[in-house]
């Protein structure tokens, strides 16, 4: 696996190294040594498959406040995303900054994202299937949520949202007076 910084401390970008042969292809996603090395020492405790039938179809923006806060591991293992995430961490150089990556079957590209930020992704193909690691249990009582198009961050969506969830539709829009998590 090759860990990849991105302009937001923390947010990696990782490109597995596969090994093809006339059978197919085989890739390791997970090394607790190699991610001990690059990330720090990180246990997964909960690994969710979401999958999205529609093209257009966003999920997000999600995140869970301390103390429950996640690391997430996100992969694209059918169709195409658009992966967003957003930073949220108090006094961070990027605070409501956001970085967003095309993760697909064919690019194989994963993206972790450490504590202190939003997430989301819009489905770019029909049939999209997400694998997801989470760092803590799901926690229904620390869940939150950020409007996907919220004038503070602007995120700069590559196709139109067709498919939404009545909760994700209704998050709300951050204020001025937010200072992080």
């Amino acid at each position: 696996m090759k860990f990849n910084a991105t302009f937001i401390k923390g947010l990696i970008v990782i490109d597995l190294d596969f090994f093809e042969d006339d059978r197919g292809w085989f890739a390791r996603t997970f090394c607790k040594e190699e991610f001990k090395e690059s990330v720090g020492d990180v246990e997964w405790v909960q690994i969710n498959h979401s999958y999205s039938r529609q093209k257009g179809t966003l999920r997000g923006m999600h995140l869970q406040h301390p103390p429950f806060e996640e690391i997430k591991l996100i992969r694209c293992v059918a169709g195409k995303i658009y992966d967003v995430s957003i930073d949220l961490r108090k006094g961070s150089p990027t605070f409501l900054k956001w970085f967003g990556i095309e993760l697909s079957a064919e690019n194989k590209k994963m993206i972790y994202i450490p504590c202190g930020f939003a997430h989301g992704f819009l489905s770019l193909r029909t049939d999209c299937e997400i694998i997801y690691h989470h760092s803590n249990y799901y926690k229904p009582e620390s869940e939150a949520g950020i409007k996907f198009d919220d004038p503070l961050i602007n995120i700069n969506w590559p196709s139109s949202i067709t498919e939404i969830s009545d909760r994700d539709k209704n998050h709300p829009y951050l204020t001025d007076d937010f200072k992080g998590v």
